[in-house]
């Protein structure tokens, strides 16, 4: 009887472990099931799905590029109408003023000789260029711009809270524009001396005569915004000069290309600055015909006394300025006018 009971439960261990492999078969049988089912009749439709969403974002897409290369083909036919006829559009409009082309670091140097064109069919003489260095930008000019500063026969006229480059941009301000048009196009040698101390000392590089100073200022933006941990103070240096020129002269024009990606750079921070962007005027694509007869004008609106900040950037408040100001309509007398 005791072997029976012990067979009887060897039995049922047998039995309760097969049940178990059993069990745990089905478990993994299901699964499979599960990952079969799931893989073709319910993946179907989500394959299907994602597919069609594809085809109509490829489709999208391809529209969306047939329309920007249909807008810059318009636009490229547009602005080489304009460039055609730039000579005409901007003739005579700077008739009488010298402009001075100051380039700062980093600015597109493609932009030079366009820019030196359309000042010339204007009628404006381009008195020289200068071209910055990035020792201009450096703080660690300070001694230089003091012993120059120095060596002036009249002392620079400064605010108290005047910076390093308020002081450097005043110097070279001085020595390069005048609001005299008696004086302008002269030999200055108080000009010449601080243009040779700023050359000898590896500031600027100089072409043509910018010491006969001129009665308008160009600055030529960089290209890019400037980088690193001095990439603020070097683009506040180049705002400065910029607001120099203008009040040392009729008038100075910032202009250069901003990228539509980038909210930053030296057109931006003028056009950010309450004080300069009321002095000082903005072109943000030079690189287009258009933009080079917007330097213009906004040139000729300098003169006039009038400021403005233009281009295709969201900050620009018009794409150009007016190209000829509006004349003052002139009362017609009715006197015998029958009735």
């Amino acid at each position: 009887m005791e072997r029976f009971r012990l067979l009887v439960g060897r039995a049922l261990l047998v039995i309760d472990f097969r049940y178990h492999i059993v069990s745990i078969v089905a478990i993994f049988l299901a699964l499979a099931i599960g990952i079969v089912l799931g893989s073709t009749v319910l993946n179907a439709p989500l394959v299907a799905s994602t597919e069609k969403v594809t085809a109509q974002l490829r489709g999208t897409n391809a529209e969306l590029y047939d329309q920007i290369a249909h807008a810059q083909t318009r636009g490229g036919a547009s602005d080489a109408f304009i460039a055609e006829r730039l000579p005409q559009l901007v003739q005579g409009t700077l008739t009488g003023e010298r402009v001075v082309i100051v380039e700062a670091p980093g600015a597109d140097s493609k932009l030079r000789e366009p820019f030196q064109q359309v000042l010339t069919e204007a009628g404006a003489v381009v008195s020289g260029r200068v071209t910055l260095t990035e020792k201009y930008l450096s703080a660690d000019q300070a001694a230089a711009v003091d012993r120059l500063a120095t060596a002036r026969p009249t002392p620079l006229t400064l605010s108290a809270d005047a910076t390093l480059y308020d002081k450097a941009a005043a110097l070279l301000a001085g020595a390069v524009v005048t609001a005299d048009k008696a004086l302008a196009g002269k030999d200055d040698p108080s000009s010449a001396g601080v243009l040779d101390g700023l050359e000898s000392d590896g500031m600027v590089a100089l072409e043509g005569e910018p010491g006969k100073r001129a009665t308008l200022a160009l600055v030529m933006a960089p290209a890019a915004p400037y980088e690193g941990k001095d990439a603020e103070a070097q683009t506040a240096a180049v705002v400065a000069l910029a607001t120099a020129l203008d009040q040392a002269s009729e008038g100075a024009v910032v202009a250069g290309v901003v990228p539509v990606s980038t909210a930053a750079g030296v057109v931006a921070a003028v056009r950010a600055d309450g004080d300069a962007s009321a002095k000082v005027s903005t072109v943000d694509n030079a690189d287009m015909a258009f933009g080079r007869a917007a330097v213009v004008y906004s040139l000729r609106e300098q003169v006039a006394g009038d400021v403005g900040q233009y281009g295709l950037g969201s900050d620009a408040v018009a794409a150009d300025p007016s190209p000829a100001a509006t004349p003052t309509p002139t009362p017609t007398s009715t006197e015998g006018a029958g009735g």
